[in-house]
């Protein structure tokens, strides 16, 4: 330590915060670069009270600390008390100055923020630990604290596990982390005690992957709530305004079977405040108020049911009157209670209330915010009047949406930096006109401050005067189609790429040309040696190193760990090489065999990558309680969930003949996440056999089960349901949809709009050819395709119908759906298109009228396109590429040229590619050259080209046609020949 110990001691001041804090970021460095310089003071006999004294002057300083450093001065802490691997340090019962079981308040004060219950067991055997964790010093300490996910729980069960801590007396703080266990055989006065403070002192905020509801997983705090309200016999209507959101844990048997009506609805001002009901839960307590004679005959009535309303079923909320919504979400309680709803009821409440607004302004201020996003974009066009901006300013709007408006809100408002990042991301090229060239810079100046993402041909106009010589002023997306000479002007280019490596690269998709080349000046600029990136450099390349080949991953070992975790998606090879970097063990995670639970949460970005020959090495316990505590709140879906759970299953599955005395499915194994890991697919088929799963199906199916698991669970559903599932279940069976047959969809009932809705929007969403026969199933059932059922189709299953259902649209349900066809066959397209004509046609003057038929353009004939080129709609070339090719080959080029406007200079990247290459063919060079891009290979003057015609392998034009064709051809020339002569 060269004396550094001595030194600080002898600082004036130093037992104070401001002097300590500016020693350790001066004097003592070498402990926040290397914690294990902490294992120094131990060579210099530092005692346990001397080191005391170190950890309460840290403690007084951390709070004001970056995490980071908390991290690692936490690190050296702990070197210091394990180094020499006593599981005591510093604790002693026989010996005086050291057997305070105010052990954590000593030696680790907040810095416990940053313990793994692998630290906890490092540190005391679990009697010992008990003891600290129960100390009224550590327990005051602790409540000011928030522990790591997973060593709360095991705090809170060192706190209840025998001889058990009274609950009474448990901190609220822990309440949140108590398991099923701890509150069994409570007393009556017990349960309802603590699930009072359950619902007063818990988040309810766990999710599920995909974004699912918090309700739809049975997470502690719901699995401990149903517990409790299990062994609850009173159900008054004071005991149930008293839960709080720990109403969440009724059973909708004792719903339907405990609580009286009455008691219900005198409750439903609490019942109907909860968040999170769960679509069985709400519905049989809205059913159960519904079949004893409550009515919703106005606003007060259905907005009484609060958060509830998601019990409602569309047949009964489509026979609602209009004004009884249109009341409804002007009462202000009710307005905030919507955002939970699913979508198809979202969509009802909208269409009630739009059929009864005439105009968009007014429209806009009574829809509430949870249903902003939900308004068709075509009643958002406001055309000759005047946009409130405020009213506008306060919605969250879709970018489809917001697109509508922005012509109209630039006009009403000069000043950009009052225009909401919602209303900002509207910005399209059709609304160039409508800014100005002159105040491009301004409107990416603001763009950049409000953090929106939307440059489309924002770049082109931001540069049509040269490149500005601030670009840090604009939005750093821009920079990804600049490169660092253009940057000169600004920084250099370490400070250029520093900026990528914040922008959003996804923008350009991972094979775009422009993408690898900012990855090779990337590294050309930062002169990495080799394939070796440093943290520094990895730091400074962002999401480029998601870019990275295999080569550089396997070179540069852990260091880009970090930040592939961000990545989101893998190539083949990046896999390998990542698989290859983690089984070495030569990172700071070290060997799979040691992980944590805290260390899988830290690598979870990585966790697809992992193959069964790591997983089976990480330790079941530390997968378990990742799982537990973790998983949940991770981006993976419920297929990589079932992937580690499959490691968790006895690998040789033993034959059952009735389901093992242990392995009972109860109310409390229903409720938990981590089922799956209890049973075998063998042991699952024989304990369920006298289970009903009618009102957990849509919790149970959430859980990550095998796909041999899942096969059961199938076999269960068939047996129940042997003539086809009923439609109530048809919105949960997400993770069943891989083993579900186009012929088993024949036999299901699909009596509403609503149904298909629930169906298609499964998570993970039907394959096309489970989408295309319920899609089938339920127009042969006499159902319309209606604005619903097509908001339902969407873009991702619009392709599927054929010409019969297409005719069958009414142009005013296309209206208020969003599809693009640009995918689809021609014939598609063009059906679709001519119904979309006819849908906006009463909006076609306007110039939000481009925005609602551009995801129709790919079936437009060529004298409607000559129509839009004179409307300054500045077609991004990626549209016009994909117009409809005979309706593209009659375009002129001035009319190329006003259809493209701003984006005219993007024709010379495609001039050798189809279809503009066959264009310019058909083109006159010379008006080619007025569009001065440089494009080659029209007719010369006096000359004419001849194209070979191109014709599919079965041409629709009959056989005579084409040979009268050819033979016209010779006398069709020579006639010119002659002409040309003459002339």
């Amino acid at each position: 330590m060269n004396g550094l110990w001595e030194r600080m001691l002898r600082v004036p001041g130093i037992e104070t915060p401001p002097v300590l804090f500016q020693w350790v970021h001066q004097g003592l460095e070498p402990f926040l670069a290397q914690p294990e310089v902490f294992g120094c003071l131990r060579a210099k006999d530092v005692s346990c009270e001397e080191f005391q004294l170190v950890v309460a002057a840290l403690d007084g300083i951390y709070s004001q600390l970056p995490v980071e450093e908390q991290r690692n001065l936490y690190s050296g802490i702990k070197h210091f008390l394990t180094q020499d691997e006593s599981r005591q340090k510093c604790h002693s019962q026989a010996i005086p100055a050291l057997n305070s079981t105010a052990w954590f308040r000593n030696y680790l004060g907040s810095f416990l923020e940053h313990a793994t219950v692998e630290d906890l067991q490092l540190f005391g055997d679990e009697a010992t630990l008990q003891k600290f964790a129960r100390d009224p010093v550590n327990m005051e300490m602790v409540r000011n604290l928030t522990l790591l996910r997973e060593t709360a729980p095991y705090y809170t069960l060192l706190l209840t596990s025998a001889p058990a801590l009274p609950l009474s007396s448990l901190p609220d703080e822990f309440i949140c982390y108590l398991s099923p266990r701890a509150v069994r055989n409570l007393s009556k006065e017990e349960i309802w005690g603590v699930a009072q403070r359950l619902g007063r002192s818990c988040l309810w905020s766990r999710g599920m992957p995909g974004g699912r509801a918090p309700s739809s997983l049975a997470s502690q705090e719901l699995q401990v709530a149903s517990a409790l309200l299990r062994n609850l016999e009173d159900f008054s209507p004071e005991v149930l305004g008293d839960l709080g959101q720990a109403a969440l844990g009724l059973s909708v048997s004792s719903i339907q079977d405990s609580i009286p009506e009455e008691h219900l609805e005198a409750a439903l001002p609490s019942l109907g405040s909860v968040r999170g009901w769960n679509a069985e839960q709400s519905g049989a307590i809205v059913n159960k108020l519904l079949r004893s004679g409550y009515q919703i005959l106005d606003g007060q009535s259905l907005a009484e049911l609060g958060t509830l309303v998601g019990g409602l079923n569309s047949s009964t909320l489509q026979s609602l009157a209009p004004e009884v919504v249109l009341e409804a979400i002007q009462l202000p309680g009710f307005a905030q209670r919507l955002e939970p709803l699913p979508s198809a009821l979202k969509r009802t409440l909208v269409e009630k209330v739009s059929s009864r607004v005439g105009h968009p302004s007014e429209l806009v201020k009574l829809i509430p915010s949870a249903l902003a996003s939900y308004i068709p974009k075509s009643l958002l066009v406001f055309g000759e009047e005047q946009p409130n901006v405020q009213d506008l300013n306060d919605k969250p709007w879709t970018r489809d949406q917001a697109a509508m408006f922005f012509s109209d809100v630039v006009k009403a408002e000069p000043d950009f930096s009052r225009l909401s990042q919602s209303v900002l991301q509207g910005f399209t090229c059709a609304a160039a006109s409508a800014v100005g060239a002159e105040r491009f810079q301004e409107l990416a100046k603001v763009m950049r401050k409000k953090k929106v993402r939307r440059l489309s041909c924002l770049l082109r106009m931001v540069t049509l005067h040269g490149i500005p010589k601030d670009l840090d002023s604009y939005p750093k997306d821009l920079l990804l189609f600049l490169s660092p000479s253009d940057y000169a002007a600004t920084g250099n280019c370490r400070q250029f790429f520093i900026n990528i490596g914040e922008a959003n690269v996804d923008v350009l998709p991972r094979e775009a040309p422009r993408r690898q080349q900012l990855l090779l000046e990337a590294l050309e600029c930062l002169q990495v040696p080799g394939t070796q990136i440093n943290e520094e450099n990895a730091e400074i390349l962002g999401r480029l190193v998601c870019d990275l080949p295999g080569e550089y991953i396997r070179s540069s070992g852990g260091s880009l760990l970090k930040d592939l975790c961000q990545c989101g998606s893998f190539l083949p090879e990046q896999e390998e090489a990542i698989r290859d970097v983690l089984s070495s063990g030569n990172t700071t995670f070290g060997p799979p065999a040691a992980w944590s639970a805290f260390t899988l949460s830290q690598l979870q970005g990585l966790i697809p990558v992992l193959d069964p020959s790591i997983l089976q090495q990480i330790p079941q316990k530390a997968l378990s309680t990742w799982l537990r505590n973790f998983a949940w709140d991770s981006p993976l879906s419920r297929e990589e969930l079932a992937t580690i759970i499959a490691e968790l299953l006895p690998r040789r599955h033993k034959r059952e003949d009735g389901c093992p005395a242990d392995k009972e499915i109860t109310e409390e194994v229903l409720e938990d996440q981590l089922m799956p890991v209890y049973y075998t697919p063998e042991e699952l088929r024989a304990c369920l056999r006298n289970v009903s799963l009618e009102n957990r199906l849509s919790q149970v199916l959430t859980y990550p089960f095998s796909n041999p698991q899942l096969a059961v669970l199938k076999e269960y559903l068939h047996e129940r349901y042997p003539n086809g599932y009923p439609e109530n279940l048809l919105s949960s069976l997400g993770a069943l949809l891989p083993i579900i047959t186009p012929e088993e969809i024949s036999t299901w009932k699909m009596s509403s709009a609503e149904t298909l809705a629930a169906f298609l929007r499964n998570e993970p969403q039907p394959s096309d050819s489970l989408a295309s026969a319920a899609i089938r199933r339920y127009v042969e059932l006499g159902n319309a395709l209606n604005a619903t059922a097509l908001s339902a189709i969407g873009t991702r299953y619009v392709c599927l119908l054929n010409a019969t259902e297409l005719e069958a649209i009414d142009p005013a349900s296309l209206k208020l759906a969003s599809l693009d066809p640009s995918a689809c066959s021609q014939e598609t397209k063009d059906l679709l298109y001519q119904k979309a004509k006819e849908a906006f046609s009463d909006q076609h003057h306007l110039p939000a009228y481009y925005e609602l038929i551009l995801p129709y353009l790919g079936g437009a004939p060529a004298a409607d396109l000559k129509a839009l080129s004179k409307n300054n709609v500045n077609m991004n070339i990626t549209t016009f590429v994909t117009l409809r090719r005979d309706s593209l080959m009659r375009l002129t080029p001035p009319e190329v040229e006003g259809l493209l406007g701003v984006n005219l200079p993007e024709l010379a990247q495609w001039q050798n590619r189809a279809p503009v290459r066959d264009w310019i063919l058909l083109q006159k060079q010379s008006e080619l050259d007025k569009l001065h891009l440089g494009l080659t290979g029209g007719t010369q003057e006096g000359y004419i080209n001849i194209v070979t015609p191109k014709f599919p392998a079965s041409s629709s034009a009959p056989l005579g046609t084409v040979a009268m064709a050819f033979q016209l051809l010779p006398a069709l020339l020579l006639s010119f020949l002659i002409v040309s002569l003459l002339s």
